[in-house]
């Protein structure tokens, strides 16, 4: 490669943020002489690991703070530890995420229903509002779900045979 002697003052707008006499953002801000010495800022302790993190391969390491309310297990928690051994550029980490978190609620479900509480799933996904305010769209998601489920049964059946 050559290389050039570009005089980049010549470019149109070039280093316009460069001049502290020229702050753009000069009528709304209060430059207060703080705005450098962020970079000498004191970083918050490591939050303890508790449970299972997972962290991208991309990543040196975890970061300062992250959620513990679900870690991963069962099903889906094995589809995200697969997910996160790949790049966070492909599909094949962030598709196996959205699988994972649609497997995580039936799971949920299923926990709630071994632990004796059933949950009211006609109010928890506002079939009532459903009912009230978008009868199509609520009679097109029934049929939808009968014709899966058709499908569903037909198949196992047709195993069998």
């Amino acid at each position: 490669m050559e290389s050039r002697n570009t005089d980049y003052k010549s470019i149109p707008g070039w280093g316009m943020d460069a001049d502290p006499e020229n702050e753009p953002t000069y009528p709304m801000k209060h430059y207060t002489g703080d705005d450098h010495n962020r970079i000498n800022y004191e970083r918050e302790p490591q939050q303890p690991k508790t449970v299972e993190i997972l962290q991208s391969i991309e990543r040196p390491a975890i970061t300062r703070v992250f959620g513990t309310s679900t870690p991963p297990k069962g099903l889906s928690g094995m589809i995200r530890r697969w997910a996160f051994t790949h790049s966070e550029d492909r599909y094949r980490h962030w598709i196996p995420l959205i699988l994972a978190d649609r497997i995580n609620v039936w799971e949920g479900i299923i926990e709630d229903i071994k632990g004796g509480h059933f949950p009211n799933i006609i109010a928890e996904r506002g079939m009532k509002a459903d009912l009230k305010y978008n009868k199509m769209g609520l009679l097109k998601k029934v049929l939808a779900v009968a014709a899966v489920t058709a499908v569903v049964v037909a198949t196992v059946n047709n195993k069998k045979k």
